[in-house]
């Protein structure tokens, strides 16, 4: 039985020079060359079999980590850290989320809260950060005209449906006439909340005042409400003086208000859902670098989308 198996290993390993010689007739210069001096004894034979068949397994081996690199579609560039300004809710609490993904590809998140709307489009210009999250499109479209700035959207993450929320009123029928409703004083928050304020019933715009209105653009009013323009992030803060206040989503998460305390909530499929998606913004040209296409790539992913939809229990709704 031993004579038999060492019988066959030698016929298998001159096989194996044989197919080495042969190959070597179709092969390079270089390979050519190299087999030349092809195996003649058996124990030789044997030996380059061997050789041949670690090779083989080598070859697989790195043929499965390459496919495995490329499966993840991950960062493949040097270690490197990225600066990124955002709110503290939910955005900074996303980017906590998603940055044990990034480190384990090489990307080192540091984040910066910021509580106002000014200041991250300021520090990203001035190259203090790298990128922000915090605001939308039409916010950043106002703020480049204003200042002067070409600050570009890398991509959209998340929608924040705006709310209205009780205060000293706990129902929208029970406001009074000329009762206190607080809304954003910034351009494009304001429209949003008028238009919010529209859609509950309780005010009528001008025709065509869609993303633009203000309070000027208020047609019908007819339960006189006196519309209070506040900072946007001070609106949770004046609830106990106003009936209600129309709050972006994520200054109400901050004060721990929920989607699910409002009286009236943005549809999914308003005008406001489809246009007020949250951004990640950089300096014009930046967007296309890999450790910022990566940035978005692993927000927009699986994992994050089932974090902000476990989290924030539709306070907060991922986008694709």
């Amino acid at each position: 039985m031993k004579k038999s198996l060492t019988l066959k290993r030698i016929l298998t390993a001159m096989l194996a020079a044989a197919t080495l010689v042969s190959a070597a007739g179709c092969g390079t210069g270089t390979t050519a060359s190299t087999a030349t001096t092809a195996p003649t004894t058996a124990a030789e034979a044997t030996e380059a079999a061997e050789t041949t068949e670690a090779a083989s397994d080598a070859t697989t081996e790195s043929a499965t980590a390459g496919d495995s690199t490329e499966a993840g579609g991950g960062y493949t560039g040097a270690p490197v850290t990225i600066v990124v300004g955002a709110s503290p809710v939910p955005h900074a609490e996303i980017l906590a989320a998603a940055k044990p993904i990034l480190e384990a590809e090489g990307i080192t998140l540091d984040v910066k809260e910021f509580t106002d709307y000014v200041q991250p489009n300021l520090a990203l210009a001035s190259g203090d950060l790298d990128a922000n999250y915090f605001q939308h499109q039409p916010y950043l479209d106002d703020f480049n005209a204003e200042n002067n700035l070409t600050i570009v959207s890398a991509g959209s993450v998340h929608f924040e449906p705006f709310g209205i929320y009780p205060a000293k009123t706990a129902s929208l029928d029970a406001l009074a006439d000329g009762a206190i409703v607080a809304v954003p004083n910034d351009p494009t928050n304001e429209a949003r909340a008028l238009l919010l304020l529209q859609d509950a019933g309780l005010i009528k715009l001008k025709d065509g005042a869609g993303l633009k209105a203000t309070v000027a653009d208020v047609s019908e009013n007819t339960k006189n409400l006196k519309i209070k323009e506040l900072e946007a992030a001070q609106l949770p803060r004046s609830l106990p003086d106003v009936d209600i206040a129309a709050i972006n989503g994520n200054f109400a998460l901050d004060a721990g208000l929920k989607s699910s305390d409002a009286l009236y909530v943005e549809s999914p499929d308003s005008l406001a859902a489809t246009t007020y998606a949250n951004i990640v913004a950089v300096r014009s040209g930046d967007e296309t670098r890999p450790e910022i296409v990566e940035l978005l790539r692993v927000l927009k992913g699986d994992e994050i989308k089932k974090f902000i939809e476990t989290q924030y229990e539709g306070s907060v709704l991922p986008v694709n």
